[in-house]
């Protein structure tokens, strides 16, 4: 649920962009639920440590979410709007990482949270 990883800024922000479609399995009523909002932060996190990885030219780890913290959900968006989510790394140890994601539809924060991601060594 990422249609584009548009890079990560000097602050070491990453971002992606993604269009809220009726099709989507986790759209209902027009509205785009909670869950389908924490698979998006979740792959937003995948896409920066892929970028990552082929930069580097080493392989794609698998990451698993450990764990959603902090969850705040100011409104659902809607079919037809593009989400633009950033995600910053706070801490990194031994193949865990605490994210920080602040998703935003036409500038405005719609949700956000802590995640913990598991990657495979």
């Amino acid at each position: 649920m990422v249609d584009e990883f548009c890079g990560i800024d000097a602050d070491g922000v990453s971002t992606t962009r993604f269009e809220v479609r009726e099709d989507n399995i986790f759209v209902d009523g027009g509205e785009f639920g909670e869950c389908g909002i924490i698979e998006h932060i979740a792959q937003s996190a995948a896409a920066r440590v892929g970028y990552i990885c082929r930069r580097q030219e080493r392989e794609v780890p698998l990451g698993y979410i450990g764990s959603v913290n902090n969850l705040s959900i100011v409104r659902l968006p809607r079919t037809g709007e593009c989400l633009q989510t950033g995600i910053k790394v706070l801490q990194e140890v031994f193949g865990v990482s605490l994210i920080e994601a602040v998703c935003r539809a036409g500038g405005e924060v719609v949700a956000g949270c802590r995640m913990k991601i598991f990657l495979e060594q």
